[in-house]
């Protein structure tokens, strides 16, 4: 076959992702095999291919091409997730752009528009996915919103109320008004934001007296229905039964007293607000008052707000604020830290909200997805401090919000019929509804007309906590072939900022119904962030193109960049440099393939005693290596394994393999030799596939014609063997021997065609006689002696405890060797000084960090062992 002189990626990706999906290697089947699965974390509908996608999925095609290598029916499950609020949003914002307003429809023309949007965006990320090289088994591609998902969670939320632990409840919720939806905890951020506190006075009712509070907000003053007071602030004893007068709403409101109040805080007085803020809910509902909500849902002021009502609140805390001191209200205002709640999603600050909302009872439901974790060890996090979050999440658990008000997802399968807050029946369908609504109510002449479902969509997390399940059909055929075949699955790949969203919920869910854990393992990975640390995004420009990278560098260039500094669960510091590493690697091994295409092969050429020991050595090395690489994987050290793997290839094959091999000039190869090269790179093709599956494919084909069946990704992971741990640790001196006659080559210019002498002083060579014939082959050393002591004017170098001389007479210019040393030993000389001058100024010893003054002290004793050396080798030269 003719082998391109080039590798050039573009087209063998092309042409090798085709023909694994036309032989269908990707498919699977339950079967006699042992399954090995994974289901992809659904990527957003909406989303496009970003580096964090990249790095998971290229971890997760590393582990499912690795178990393909080893015999398992191989499961790769890929999808996408609905995303109700960004999806929503970026429909909403598409009718805004064509002029049309999303109340202006009807939820049934909305959807249309949605389902729309997905068709057209839907499938973009998953054919991203294809170019980077993922093996899923795309026939079995899962939408949250396909029939059979949505129809899972409509019966598990039925399943679920039904257990009493679904509730419909009017509590104090986190609403999102860009969104307009409410949001769980877990999905609000807090951040730290410089702010002010004002300090605003309330007349006493009938008083020339006033009493100040310190607040954050003072748009919410025209929702304030008391003032609260220690009952211990002898400061305010005195006001005990009295009422306030609230500043321009003129509302006259009671002083109360309660221990909640910190006497430190502010002035010690609290406005109590319970519509706008969770604790002055408690003590309203505690002390009985008034409810007055001056928000309308996307955070404009209502009739509550008076003159600013259609106002945005943060228009109004600066407009009240100037009215506020205008009227002499406003005595100060201080620079204040505050921790303020910002929606993930759209990163609009957050209302506390009173709203009837549906709620999941979640303390029973965390019980044995906690003991799994922590206790029993069934579920497993890479890392392992990663237990410690967990832990705080599932014993801190709180219901969850589980009800969204959107109209993309799926709808809340509750059916009122009357207007009280009970008049509402919960079935997986109206049919189903009416039935129940009927026996409910005694009334047998009710019809579907009669009932209405609930506008509200659910959470997102609602429909992917079931993932691993719905996938195989588990929730709506618990006992069908598939989920007992498949489920639970092997590893999860995904990123702590979702160990609870996510990942507990699902460890949650597949206890409740399929009474066993989801998954075995979850490997977590870092964020990807840029050289200076920061977060990769789209606002700071410093994301780059995930499909330009892979047209650069090529998808398995991309591919080993991204794995060689993703350890697990720490930050990934991305770097293009490290793409162009990978892209070199691909090249190198290439360009190894092409030498050894290259060489003539004869039946006739004798075996050389130098490839055999090659072969031997290389054999006990790379079964040495296999060891470690499944080390590395057995701890979800993906980063390590492939390390270990790239130092295999480049270093022990390419660096000293293949030149151990090498046949002379002009000469053949022996047949048996060659064939032994070709399945020791055959092998080292199987370990690389995984993590760069084109590549290795491609030259996989070129070794010799193959069947379909033959296709190196449906081939088999190498076997372990025995190796010979004499031989690996007498080459490692062999090869410290010949690195110090590159050396002398080097420093003194000497070129490799010019055979050199080497002796060993007083003692006899550790080298047996295998191993000196490396030594003379890949060093092109005439003659392997002992002497009784150096000879004047040899360059020398120790391996160990055993000392090494190269005589040089007819091989160097004393002269020049002279005046180059004597210019070196000036240099390191001038460095030694500036090096001491640092160390003797006690400023810098005193302040500058322990670990930098150590730095220079190592400076300063290489450079006395430097000078010593160069010394010793002057001397020599001019005994000469």
């Amino acid at each position: 076959m003719n082998i391109p002189s080039k590798y050039e990626s573009s087209k063998i990706e092309e042409k090798w992702y085709t023909y694994w999906l036309e032989n269908e290697y990707f498919r699977s089947e339950p079967d006699h095999r042992k399954p090995y699965t994974i289901v992809i974390p659904p990527p957003n509908v909406t989303g496009v291919l970003h580096m964090g996608h990249m790095l998971n999925n290229t971890i997760q095609d590393v582990l499912i091409r690795r178990a393909r290598l080893k015999g398992y029916n191989a499961c790769w499950v890929p999808g996408t997730d609905h995303a109700s609020i960004a999806t929503e949003a970026k429909v909403v914002a598409r009718l805004k752009e064509r002029g049309i307003s999303k109340n202006d429809l009807s939820r049934e023309e909305f959807l249309e528009h949605a389902w729309d949007w997905t068709r057209e965006h839907g499938g973009i990320i998953l054919e991203q996915l294809k170019k980077l090289g993922a093996s899923c088994d795309w026939d079995r591609t899962k939408f949250t919103m396909d029939d059979d998902m949505s129809a899972s969670v409509i019966k598990v939320f039925v399943d679920l109320y039904n257990k009493g632990l679904i509730y419909r409840g009017y509590r104090m919720v986190n609403w999102d008004p860009e969104a307009k939806t409410t949001l769980s905890d877990e999905e609000v951020i807090h951040e730290e934001r410089q702010g002010l506190l004002y300090y605003v006075s309330y007349p006493i009712e009938g008083e020339d007296e006033k009493i100040v509070i310190a607040t954050t907000r003072p748009e919410t003053i025209l929702g304030d229905t008391a003032i609260c007071i220690n009952p211990h602030d002898e400061r305010y004893a005195h006001l005990k039964g009295k009422k306030v007068v609230v500043p321009i709403c003129n509302r006259v409101i009671p002083i109360i007293f309660d221990e909640y109040v910190d006497m430190e805080f502010g002035t010690g007085c609290l406005k109590v607000t319970p519509a706008h803020d969770v604790n002055d809910k408690n003590l309203g509902d505690k002390h009985n008052l008034e409810v007055i909500d001056i928000l309308n849902d996307d955070g404009s002021l209502n009739a509550y707000g008076l003159h600013y009502e259609g106002k945005d609140r943060f228009v109004v805390r600066k407009e009240i604020a100037r009215e506020l001191e205008e009227k002499g209200y406003l005595l100060k205002t201080e620079k204040h830290l505050n921790k303020v709640g910002t929606s993930e999603r759209t990163k609009a600050v957050i209302e506390p909200r009173l709203s009837d909302q549906w709620f999941l009872k979640m303390e029973e439901l965390a019980k044995p997805a906690l003991k799994a974790v922590l206790e029993d060890e069934e579920v497993r996090l890479f890392p392992k401090k990663f237990e410690n979050t967990y832990r705080h999440w599932m014993e801190n658990i709180r219901d969850w919000n589980i009800s969204r008000q959107l109209w993309w997802g799926q709808q809340v399968p509750a059916y009122y019929y009357g207007e009280g807050k009970e008049d509402f029946v919960v079935a997986e369908s109206a049919s189903e509804a009416l039935i129940l609504a009927r026996e409910k109510t005694g009334n047998s002449t009710m019809s579907l007309s009669d009932l209405r479902q609930d506008p509200d969509v659910l959470d997102t997390w609602f429909s992917s906590w079931l993932w691993p399940i719905s996938v195989f059909g588990g929730i709506l055929e618990p006992e069908n072939k598939e989920v007992k075949y498949y489920y639970p699955t092997n590893d999860l790949v995904t990123g702590p900022d979702i160990l609870f969203f996510w990942v507990a919920r699902m460890v949650m869910s597949g206890y409740e119904y399929r009474d066993e854990k989801p998954f075995t393992n979850v490997y977590l990975t870092g964020l990807v962030r840029d050289s200076q640390r920061r977060k990769m995004s789209k606002s700071l420009g410093n994301s780059p193109d995930a499909l330009k990278l892979i047209s650069d560098y090529g998808a398995d260039g991309v591919r080993v960049g991204l794995l060689l500094s993703a350890a697990a669960g720490n930050d990934l510091l991305f770097d293009e440099a490290l793409c162009q590493q990978g892209k070199g690697f691909a090249n190198k091994i290439w360009n190894a393939f092409r030498l050894v295409k290259g060489w003539e092969v004869s039946e006739t050429e004798a075996k050389t005693p130098v490839s055999e020991v090659a072969v031997k050595w290389y054999r006990s090395k790379f079964a040495q290596t296999l060891a470690e690489i499944e080390d590395h994987f057995s701890k979800y050290r993906i980063s390590d394994a492939l390390m270990a793997t790239y130092k295999l290839v480049w270093e022990d094959f390419c660096s000293w393999f293949l030149e151990m091999v090498k046949p002379a000039y002009g000469s053949p190869i022996n047949k048996e030799t060659y064939q032994k090269v070709i399945e020791i790179f055959e092998d080292n093709l199987r370990i690389l596939h995984p993590f760069m599956p084109f590549l290795t494919e491609e030259i996989w084909q070129h070794v010799e014609e193959r069947r379909v069946e033959e296709a190196l990704v449906v081939a088999r992971w190498p076997e372990y063997a025995d190796l010979d741990e004499n031989l690996l640790e007498g080459f490692s001196l062999a090869a410290e021997v010949i690195s110090g006659i590159r050396t002398v080559r080097k420093e003194k210019s000497i070129p490799f065609k010019d055979s050199l002498e080497l002796y060993t002083v007083g003692l006899k060579s550790d080298l047996d006689s295998e191993l000196a014939d490396v030594v003379r082959k890949l060093g092109n050393i005439s003659t392997i002696g002992e002497a009784q002591e150096k000879t004047a004017g040899s360059a020398s170098f120790r391996v160990g405890a055993q000392e090494y001389f190269i005589p040089l007479s007819s091989a160097v210019d004393v002269e020049a060797e002279i005046e180059k040393l004597q210019e070196e030993l000036i240099y390191v000389e001038g460095f030694l000084k500036s090096v001491r001058g640092k160390l003797a100024n006690e400023r810098f010893v005193n302040n500058a960090p322990e670990k930098v003054v150590a730095i220079e002290k190592q400076k300063e004793a290489d450079a006395l062992a430097k000078i010593e050396t160069i010394r010793d080798s002057l001397a020599n030269l001019q005994e000469k």
